[in-house]
């Protein structure tokens, strides 16, 4: 992809580099989100669950996510960001375990010039994130507002 709202063009495509999710990671969301709900964090109880082992929080992938797409964008790309803008019909497909990789892939699906003091538009993005066995994660629109 190019650099700012001119450059891009719908159906362009990304592919990011991929990231395991570690129980770390977990724990560390639990700690920082204040999120201890058994579902991530009891071992003990997940056991005897559908998944057998605690999940990874849904917005911990989130999170994960957002740092994916912005170590994807170029440098150029970077310096055309004015915002990430906002989110639309995000889900949370299928759970992510601990010792997952996951890496995104991103089309553009629409863009619109906006009446903005820095911006000259909006950029909407289809966005999944899938692991190691091409499993939808999670799957949502980005917004990003670009120069």
């Amino acid at each position: 992809m190019g650099g700012g709202f001119a450059d891009i063009e719908v159906g362009d495509r990304t592919v990011t580099q991929g990231r395991t999710i570690t129980q770390a990671d977990i724990v560390n969301f639990a700690g920082v989100s204040g999120d201890f709900n058994h579902v991530h964090t009891d071992h003990e109880a997940m056991q005897d669950s559908a998944y057998g082992e605690p999940i990874a929080h849904g917005a911990l992938v989130f999170a994960v996510m957002t740092g994916l797409l912005w170590q994807s964008r170029g440098e150029t790309e970077r310096e055309a960001v004015v915002a990430f803008y906002g989110i639309d019909n995000l889900r949370f497909v299928n759970p992510c375990f601990p010792g997952d990789t996951i890496h995104l892939e991103r089309e553009v699906i629409d863009k619109a010039e906006r009446d903005h003091p820095v911006a000259n538009g909006t950029v909407r993005y289809e966005t999944v994130a899938r692991n190691q066995d091409d499993e939808v994660v999670i799957a949502a629109e980005f917004i990003s507002l670009l120069a």
